[in-house]
């Protein structure tokens, strides 16, 4: 643990803090956006290849729940430029923006699923299918450790601080 004090600009008043918090959320989204509509792009391509086709079952299962879970993923990643638009000089931003937080969690948790899916579909064809499986399972732990677990752990411990 450091020892610096906890993070506060006490010169900016609460519509800085929100005007901040939701350019923070903006640049967090231009980078969460690309990713989930390039690989949502991708999904869409494979069904309308002759080789897809022919999968079995559990191929097409996976790849269904993968597009779905990307396409909820790039919709939660717009839906708050959306709200943004609609609410628009209705002086609301103190409203929108835990609103849109919760979206931008919501797209991450089924981007997450949709990268286990691609993960999936992809290693099923170079593994064997216990072991693409294995894989995956491996992937999702990383990210749930990485995007969920670590910060969970520093927002507790920092509330302990307190």
């Amino acid at each position: 643990m450091t020892d610096s004090p906890p993070y506060s600009r006490p010169d900016e008043d609460p519509g800085e803090r929100l005007d901040r918090q939701w350019n923070e959320l903006l640049q967090e989204l231009r980078l969460a956006q690309t990713g989930t509509q390039i690989l949502f792009a991708f999904l869409l391509s494979i069904a309308f290849q002759n080789r897809f086709q022919d999968a079995d079952t559990f191929t097409h299962d996976v790849y269904a729940v993968t597009l779905i879970a990307s396409a909820l993923a790039v919709g939660l990643f717009l839906a708050p430029v959306s709200f943004h638009r609609i609410i628009y000089r209705q002086k609301l931003r103190d409203r929108m923006l835990p609103i849109a937080n919760r979206m931008t969690i919501g797209g991450m948790l089924f981007l997450v699923v949709a990268i286990a899916g691609g993960v999936l579909l992809a290693a099923d064809v170079v593994l064997p299918r216990p072991v693409a499986i294995i894989v995956v399972a491996i992937v999702l732990l990383v990210f749930a450790v990485l995007w969920y677990v670590v910060p969970a752990w520093v927002r507790r411990t920092n509330a302990d601080e307190e």
